[in-house]
């Protein structure tokens, strides 16, 4: 995620300061997730920018985070990362909210069996993941309408490193509007979090602004993806850029991850879960957690290049979604094993008339 700005002193301040900011040291990530980082630093700088700004009579914050992506996982860390000169090297792995959640923390609701031996007692995923994705087939929300909002509220935490410690943030709640207008857009939605409601711009680069699409998953675009799960994991797979030296499945795993939950097209939603049980490495953990304690039947994948667990949670009853888990499955030198990497949990998802307005009940 990319922040922008809205005068060019502003782009060029942001670009001052992003090369002034040490590289990043001590941890071995691919290149996309260095950058991926630091773009979430530079979102959190604008985002305190635009709070200082909001305390000073009649003047109006012109430096927002970049965009509103339909999941709230994917806009949390922009929000949750501390903003310091050490947080430059911290954030481009502490902050790592992957888009799941694994085997529980020590001190976590539900520790119990290691990552290991809940792997070992996973069961074949697919039958899994075909009955979660027969409940997801039978989701009566939408059709969404253009003009209308995708709304989401959920309470999530991350890992933090600007210590020199990894340590695990508090609970926070946030809530997202996203925007469902067809096209390019520049403004995208809006989001709230710590008493502070802010819009959500384009990405940087975007400059007729961003158009629906992986990082910007309307309902509308969401319909025209396959609902065959080979042409869809193939299709997911192909709008999924490669890292070197990452895990390509991996990646594929949590982009999915990224779309899965809230409010979409039943039979996309069901797609994707067929599709996930497509990815090798994919398993069943009966005993997952969400970020609020809720229990709940697991899908999970390691990325056995970083040691990084990440797992999906669903109700054990319904098999509605609820959230999801990461952690760290090594000793490595972000933490020790069990090291909880982020956690979230979805609250309420609607769709609503207005940005900014709750849905009823």
């Amino acid at each position: 995620m990319t922040a922008t700005t809205g005068t060019d002193d502003g782009r060029d301040d942001r670009a001052e300061l992003a090369r002034l900011l040490p590289p990043a040291t001590g941890f071995d990530l691919p290149p996309g997730r260095h950058e991926h980082h630091r773009e979430r630093l530079m979102n959190q700088i604008d985002h305190d920018t635009a709070r200082a700004r909001e305390s000073v009579p009649d003047r109006v914050p012109d430096r927002v985070p970049d965009r509103a992506p339909a999941r709230p996982r994917l806009l949390r860390p922009s929000f949750l990362a501390p903003v310091t000169a050490l947080a430059l090297a911290g954030a481009l792995v502490a902050g790592y909210s992957a888009q799941g959640g694994g085997a529980d923390a020590p001190g976590q609701a539900g520790s119990g069996a290691s990552a290991s031996e809940r792997a070992g007692n996973a069961q074949p995923v697919a039958l899994v993941l075909n009955r979660i994705s027969d409940a997801a087939a039978k989701s009566e929300v939408g059709p969404v309408r253009d003009d209308q909002f995708l709304y989401t509220r959920s309470q999530a935490q991350h890992g933090d490193l600007t210590s020199g410690t990894l340590v695990t943030t508090p609970l926070a709640e946030v809530e997202t509007w996203a925007s469902q207008k067809p096209g390019p857009q520049k403004k995208l939605g809006l989001v709230r979090q710590d008493g502070s409601t802010l819009p959500v711009n384009a990405q940087l680069g975007d400059t007729e602004g961003t158009a629906p699409g992986i990082g910007r998953p309307t309902y509308r675009w969401l319909a025209t993806l396959p609902t065959d799960p080979h042409k869809l994991l193939a299709r997911i797979t192909a709008l999924t850029p490669k890292q070197e030296d990452q895990e390509h499945d991996q990646a594929v795993f949590d982009e999915i991850g990224g779309l899965i939950g809230g409010v979409m097209p039943p039979g996309t939603a069901a797609a994707l879960y067929r599709a996930a049980a497509l990815i090798p490495g994919v398993v069943e953990v009966p005993d997952a957690v969400d970020a609020v304690g809720r229990k709940g039947v697991g899908i999970a994948r390691v990325d056995t290049r970083y040691s990084w667990r990440s797992e999906w949670v669903f109700d054990p009853e319904t098999l509605a979604y609820l959230g999801s888990r990461s952690f760290l499955t090594e000793d490595t030198e972000m933490g020790r094993k069990g090291a909880l990497l982020g956690a979230d949990a979805l609250i309420k998802s609607a769709v609503v008339d207005e940005a900014g307005v709750r849905p009823q009940g």
